[in-house]
């Protein structure tokens, strides 16, 4: 696991490019900046990257991605459960919605991989380049300002402030980035009817292998299989955190149990509420995604729903997208708002596509899901996709390879 890094050693440093937050949007870009010789600085305001539940499917664009770099086959051979298919069952009748098989890329599945590791998969590699600095325990608390341009970040360490002058900075700093509200740009919120509670239970080498999703009247309940244990998401209605703990660990339990394939008795596992983890479900994006000397990517600048776990993906994407664009006015210093405005153009579009269709699930299936008080019947829909062959090729592809897909156009330093 990532270490602590040394302190900066002094209150003031310059960089070309500083990236706040250490996340698949940040490692990205800045692995992808360095290895094309722009110098850069990433803020991670933690010790190292170990927090549990957090999104932790690597999609196959992604691994496309790797690919293009000549990564993939070192990073399979990291720990991961591979998923090839997704299905769903509504009050028993089981659907298979997407099959991943067929998508024109390497790695035809998702890989089942704890953050962390992919985290410091990428970080390890950044490292070996000589003008990329990783600065754990490194929070960005301010923005440097002059004459209406960004022109650095203040971070906090345990060793005291240290302001970082840059050409630009980027906010990677995720959904409740302190950057991107230092700066006033302004959010969009779409809502969302849920939250999730996120929880463990140990997995018995019998257990089917299979992701499990169940809609029942009124419960919606996903197991994602990590190999020793399930990682296990209990939907509820936005809001209800503090009912749901009010009426006590028992009764959830109780509910839990029956949506267990494997029978209720592994619901015990649960002996306290710091076992289980809110979060709490956003929708929304940034209107501008930048200001003269800052840019936003990733959950910074777009909060996705967990609807098809494709926030980390969209994250790299940008990521590429935004190395693509930056890397020659950096390496030039002719960096201007034009570029900062195409980025946001390139991307804005498949964020918005991929939020209007994660609206549409949670409105047509999870609101109603939730709502409903007896044996649930699939939408239509999705009725149709799971009944005519190879129709789950689409939603696949879309889940799989994003609405718009990046390559890796930049190239590494001689």
């Amino acid at each position: 696991m990532t270490s602590p890094e040394p302190e900066p050693a002094s209150a003031n440093l310059a960089t070309t490019c500083c990236i706040a937050g250490g996340g698949p949007a940040g490692l990205m870009l800045g692995f992808l900046l360095a290895r094309s010789g722009i110098d850069v600085v990433v803020l991670e305001k933690h010790a190292d990257f170990l927090r549990d539940f957090r999104g932790d499917t690597i999609h196959p664009s992604t691994m496309a991605i790797l690919d293009e770099l000549g990564l993939l086959e070192e990073f399979l051979t990291l720990p991961h459960q591979k998923v090839e298919r997704l299905s769903a069952n509504f009050s028993g009748v089981e659907l298979h919605l997407a099959d991943f098989s067929h998508l024109p890329v390497p790695a035809k599945f998702i890989a089942m991989m704890p953050q962390w590791d992919f985290l410091d998969f990428l970080a390890g590699h950044a490292r070996t380049l000589p003008n990329f600095r990783l600065v754990m325990r490194g929070e960005a608390v301010d923005l440097i300002e002059s004459d209406g341009r960004v022109t650095g970040v203040v971070a906090g360490t345990p060793g005291g402030r240290v302001h970082i002058a840059a050409d630009l900075v980027i906010a990677a700093d995720g959904r409740d980035s302190r950057l991107r509200a230092k700066a006033g740009l302004a959010v969009e919120d779409y809502g969302a009817p849920m939250d999730v509670l996120w929880f463990r239970l140990s997995r018995d080498p019998a257990d089917t292998a299979e992701t499990q999703a169940r809609f029942d009247g009124g419960r919606i309940f996903i197991m994602l299989n990590r190999g020793d244990y399930w990682q296990c998401a209990f939907v509820i209605p936005k809001g209800r955190n503090e009912r749901v703990r009010a009426d006590g660990l028992d009764a959830f339990r109780r509910t839990v149990g029956p949506l267990l394939p494997f029978g209720p008795t592994r619901a015990g596992e649960l002996r306290d509420w710091d076992q289980v983890k809110l979060l709490t479900v956003q929708v929304n994006r940034l209107t501008t995604w930048w200001r003269t000397g800052l840019l936003c990517i990733g959950d910074a600048a777009h909060a996705m729903s967990p609807v098809g776990g494709v926030g980390v993906n969209l994250a790299v994407q940008d990521a590429v997208a935004a190395a693509n664009v930056l890397v020659a006015p950096l390496r030039a210093r002719t960096l201007s708002n034009l570029h900062l405005a195409a980025i946001q153009r390139r991307r804005a579009f498949p964020t918005r596509l991929t939020q209007r269709l994660q609206l549409a699930v949670q409105n047509l299936v999870i609101a109603p899901a939730l709502e409903a008080h007896g044996p649930l019947k699939a939408p239509l829909g999705l009725r149709i996709v799971a009944a005519i062959p190879g129709l789950n090729r689409i939603p696949a592809r879309v889940i799989g390879l994003g609405i718009r897909r990046e390559h890796v156009r930049t190239r590494p330093v001689a």
